[in-house]
């Protein structure tokens, strides 16, 4: 009798035993974000959404899904392609669910864990919950929430992700879009020319070094580094477009003085996110420099740095321009942790 139990009670701990065993080994690796140096800290709160291997790896396979549209032919980077920066590459719109177009130029994803507004226009007031509106939206993804759970919940290897992200196989809405916002943080272009250069491990050229001490007397007062935006909004006299009818940051404040009113953009990688301008109407940098030189138009609001548009002389935008090509961040754009998931090998994420 005394044996019987003795077995019973060795029996009971090693079920124990492969409980913890289990449950060790579904507990999330820490993943950690580092700030490249001289930069300020980060305003996205890490505390509320730890980032973890585990999560990286299931943000990053949502990312890429088609199954999160309504014909599943869309997924996030459908629109925000790494070669382009995560931008969409030389579409001023792009293509949404049943031949439909978005109404702005899809933005550049990177160095978001420094942005406490997101969109254009600012509409969007934290990470975690930007992903809802493309999603939702009738000219991009056109798929509901509810759906989209649905679809992933029948799939067994997400029930699987979930559990080794967030300890458990529940798949909600708060879980994707933390997960999404666990890769998308990770999106930290710090290693340009640019960057190597202020780090000493590299020289402009002469062009280069020219377009910067243009660069930091022409531009630098919105576009403000280290992200080469200040995030402000400002109106650069870029005339309404009647066809969209986009007014801006208006849309969100009501405020008059708001009008045509949008996010100052990166200026990083800026050579691989073109069409530029929230609707995309700049095709080229010639294009940008040429409307800042002669083709804007005033008004009321006009932001009071360019209320006599700015001068540039043919010279100075040749040598500008080889400064913004030395923004380009090829190990960003190139990297395979951020490209399409191949879940072959654990992954080892470093951030200059």
């Amino acid at each position: 009798m005394k044996t019987f139990k003795v077995i019973t009670i060795l029996i009971c701990l090693v079920v124990v035993g492969v409980g913890f065993i289990e449950i060790k080994k579904h507990k999330p690796t820490p993943l950690i974000f580092i700030v490249p140096k001289g930069w300020p800290k980060p305003i996205y709160n890490f505390k509320n959404n730890p980032l973890t291997v585990e999560g990286f790896e299931l943000g990053k396979k949502l990312f890429y899904d088609e199954r999160l549209s309504k014909d599943s032919t869309i997924s996030c980077a459908s629109c925000h392609q790494q070669f382009s920066a995560f931008a969409t590459f030389d579409h001023n719109f792009s293509h949404g669910y049943n031949n439909t177009f978005t109404t702005r130029n899809a933005p550049a994803l990177q160095n978001l864990a420094w942005q406490k507004e997101l969109m254009w226009d600012g509409g969007i007031n934290h990470l975690d919950v930007q992903p809802i509106t493309p999603i939702v939206a009738e000219n991009e993804m056109a798929e509901t929430l509810e759906n989209v759970i649905y679809k992933l919940k029948k799939d067994t290897s997400y029930k699987r992700m979930f559990k080794n992200a967030f300890g458990s196989n529940e798949i909600t809405t708060e879980r994707m879009t933390k997960a999404l916002s666990q890769f998308m943080v990770m999106l930290v272009s710090s290693n340009s020319k640019y960057d190597k250069v202020k780090r000493g491990e590299d020289t402009f050229n002469l062009p280069e070094k020219l377009g910067y001490e243009i660069f930091k007397q022409k531009c630098a007062s919105c576009h403000t580094e280290p992200f080469f935006t200040d995030l402000s909004y400002r109106n650069t006299g870029m005339p309404l477009d009647a066809t969209i009818n986009d007014i801006g940051r208006m849309r969100i404040t009501n405020n008059k003085n708001d009008s045509l009113k949008f996010k100052v953009p990166s200026l990083r990688n800026v050579d691989l996110t073109f069409p530029y301008g929230h609707d995309g109407r700049f095709f080229t940098l010639s294009n940008v420099f040429e409307h800042y030189k002669s083709n804007m138009q005033p008004i009321h609001n006009t932001d009071i740095l360019l209320k006599n548009k700015l001068y540039l002389s043919n010279f100075q935008i040749g040598q500008l321009t080889a400064f913004l090509f030395s923004l380009t961040d090829s190990s960003f754009t190139k990297n395979p942790l951020f490209a399409a998931p191949a879940y072959t090998k654990p992954i080892i994420l470093h951030q200059h």
